[in-house]
């Protein structure tokens, strides 16, 4: 049936918005830009025609959520940083079809899962800032899926993202990409020291711990995957933190572990594990 023609990590700093404007951070992210647009090239080469993001702005707490409303179009001003993304129009072309499969096989597999096509709500950031450079002529469809759902278990975001491909697979007469749009480390400069941090990693700890991880994935040294990730944009630093545009090879399933739920434990280890 469908497939899943290429999977990807990418930033979705809003400092690239920052990087179009007049002014004198103009250009400190044509990089991270460029990457976006080399990662649509590749899209466009393999015939993707739908692009589901992992949005770590979409916050929840309860259930994971895929936004796949036919259109998402308007002006957005980020509610975090509205003094680095403001007014900025979007334009994102959605896919109900691939959405309502996307739901169906996930609460199949008892991943709680909600559907949202009859909606007013529009993406954050983690999906508008990519799109404004992979999909500039709307060539792609987009679904949006909540990233971060603040009570949960680990293995649960697992069995999420093992359903949807699964989905993908079995289901959607199609070809897609699917993209985490987040960062690695994720501390912010300390408020007041924003501005001297715009190109830096707060932490020298998180920064080696980066460099660590990214090593680990070109060499494929980490969990079962088998192939080295390349770096489409090399890491850098955002106002604190760490990011990145990375390409992961996608595996087939053949072999591969399918994440089972988390049996139910105290109180205290639930919640501990749902802030890491």
């Amino acid at each position: 049936m469908g497939k899943v023609a290429l999977a990807a990590k990418i930033t979705h700093v809003p400092s690239m918005y920052l990087s179009e404007l007049d002014g004198p951070t103009k250009g400190i992210r044509t990089a991270a830009i460029e990457g976006h647009r080399e990662i649509s090239r590749r899209c466009r080469e393999l015939g993707v025609d739908t692009i589901i993001i992992f949005d770590t702005h979409w916050l929840v707490n309860s259930g994971y959520h895929i936004n796949c409303r036919p259109l998402a179009e308007g002006i957005y001003t980020s509610n975090e940083l509205p003094h680095f993304i403001n007014n900025m129009k979007f334009s994102v072309p959605g896919n109900p079809e691939l959405g309502k499969i996307l739901g169906q096989e996930c609460n199949a597999q008892g991943v709680e899962t909600l559907v949202h096509v009859d909606t007013t709500l529009d993406p954050e950031y983690g999906t508008l800032v990519p799109m404004r450079y992979m999909n500039e002529d709307n060539h792609f469809k987009a679904i949006s899926v909540s990233a971060l759902c603040m009570v949960h278990y680990l293995d649960d975001s697992a069995r999420l993202g093992w359903a949807i491909r699964e989905a993908v697979e079995k289901h959607y007469d199609g070809t897609v990409a699917i993209f985490a749009s987040g960062s690695l480390s994720h501390r912010f400069a300390q408020n007041g020291t924003a501005p001297e941090y715009l190109n830096k990693i707060w932490s020298p700890f998180l920064e080696r711990l980066d460099h660590e991880v990214v090593e680990m994935w070109k060499n494929a040294e980490w969990s079962d995957y088998d192939q080295p990730v390349e770096i489409i944009t090399p890491y850098f630093g955002s106002s604190g933190t760490g990011q990145i545009n990375a390409i992961f090879p996608v595996s087939p399933q053949s072999g591969a572990k399918v994440p089972q739920p988390k049996a139910a434990m105290g109180n205290a280890l639930a919640y501990g594990e749902s802030r890491l």
